[in-house]
């Protein structure tokens, strides 16, 4: 405020008289950094004439929240720390394994503990980093692996689907009960984001029954087969739809039939072609009627198109049968973990073309040849160093090393 020539901050000395429409005056509570007048910076302390009730600025560090990650900020008067949670490290819990990415060849790094990532591998790749190039001619799905992804293939938008199309598949299930229960075998939508009205076109297995779905955009038709017959080891599948008519086939089963609601008779799709599988996390953004929850388990092949009976079938994509993009698709009947040995008891997990492997407990590594050390973050109970003391581990056990301001065995005092 200026009065009587003179620049006051944080307040007017009581003594001064105050202009009367300047109404009750309080003092400014708090810290100012930075001053400046006409852009020209005044050292608050050094330049003052005089002041009063003014003390050294010392917010706690950690009313600034400056852990990253969900980390938790501790602080007295000195010093301050983040508690990363699981994943994060860093003193402000700003790292992950993902940010220094050993995944090669586009694939997706997840990680899998604080100091061990694991690369999902995009389509035609294979190994720990996905470096290894294989062969897709027919392609293995592994549904929701434990991250929570599915493998999946995204073909160029199907051209010409929208008053009639043809399907013809086959696909061969790798387990009877879990690729039974709720999977998705493809799917195309309008929008891609499971709003209502979203015109799209549907085909997966629940309760161990084909299920064929698609909205022209005035409601839901859907056709349920019956029961597969489990002791055949390929089924085959062809569906189809001319106008608001659908119809669809399963190996030897009686063709089923019906008819959309409502007046509309065009399918109108932009998205990818999805195989298996969706790109998202968790398929979301499917439409929520027909919805399943899990990724196609098995192998589909032979997958063939056509949009007019005057035309002969073809493989999606462009060129045809190529993919745009995947996620953790092998080939069918092939195993990644014949290529991967895992020691010191872990075991080898596969996900389609994804691979890594499970160490037991106190091994860590791509292979679980490193030991944990009992400073590690992965090691079972955790260190109990406090208020950022470092854990230095010893031949039997572990000290902590504190910082300023800090002592006993573990820190833990001021």
């Amino acid at each position: 405020q200026i009065t009587f020539g003179s620049l006051f901050l944080g307040n007017v000395p009581v003594h001064e008289e105050v202009h009367p429409c300047a109404g009750q005056i309080h003092g400014y509570k708090g810290c100012i950094r930075d001053f400046q007048v006409n852009h020209k910076e005044l050292f608050i302390i050094d330049q003052a004439l005089e002041g009063r009730n003014v003390e050294n600025c010392n917010v706690p560090i950690c009313d600034y929240h400056p852990c990253h990650n969900g980390g938790t900020c501790t602080s007295d008067e000195e010093n301050w720390y983040c508690e990363c949670p699981k994943l994060y490290t860093g003193k402000l819990c700003q790292f992950t394994t993902c940010d220094e990415n050993p995944c090669g060849n586009g694939a997706t790094c997840f990680p899998k503990s604080r100091r061990d990532a694991v690369c999902l591998c995009p389509y035609g790749r294979s190994g720990i980093l996905c470096s290894d190039a294989i062969n897709i001619t027919q392609p293995s799905f592994s549904g929701t692996d434990v991250f929570g992804y599915t493998s999946f293939l995204a073909y160029s938008a199907i051209p010409n689907i929208t008053f009639y199309y043809e399907f013809r598949l086959k696909f061969q299930l790798s387990n009877h009960h879990s690729a039974l229960q709720d999977n998705l075998i493809f799917f195309t939508g309008q929008k891609g984001q499971g709003l209502n009205g979203d015109d799209f076109l549907e085909l997966g297995l629940r309760n161990g029954r084909v299920v064929y779905s698609y909205n022209l955009g005035s409601g839901t038709a859907t056709i349920i087969s019956k029961a597969l017959d489990l002791t055949l080891s390929v089924h085959v599948i062809h569906l189809g739809r001319n106008l608001q008519k659908g119809w669809l086939k399963v190996d030897d089963q009686k063709n089923k039939t019906v008819t959309s609601p409502g007046r509309l008779v065009g399918l109108n799709v932009f998205s990818q072609f999805y195989l298996g599988g969706y790109h998202e996390y968790t398929p979301e953004l499917l439409p929520k009627g027909p919805r399943f929850k899990n990724g196609f388990q098995g192998c589909i092949f032979d997958v063939q198109v056509r949009t007019s009976l005057n035309q002969g079938f073809k493989p999606p994509g462009t060129p045809q049968g190529h993919p745009n993009s995947g996620r953790s698709v092998g080939q069918c009947k092939d195993s990644p973990c014949s290529l991967i040995k895992c020691r010191n008891g872990g075991k080898c997990i596969e996900s389609g073309s994804t691979v890594y492997c499970d160490c037991l407990t106190g091994w860590k590594g791509a292979f679980c040849t490193e030991t944990v050390s009992v400073c590690d973050p992965e090691h079972e109970p955790p260190h109990l160093c406090q208020q950022g003391g470092t854990c230095v581990p010893l031949p039997n056990g572990y000290t902590c090393h504190c910082p300023l301001g800090t002592t006993g065995t573990y820190c833990e005092q001021g």
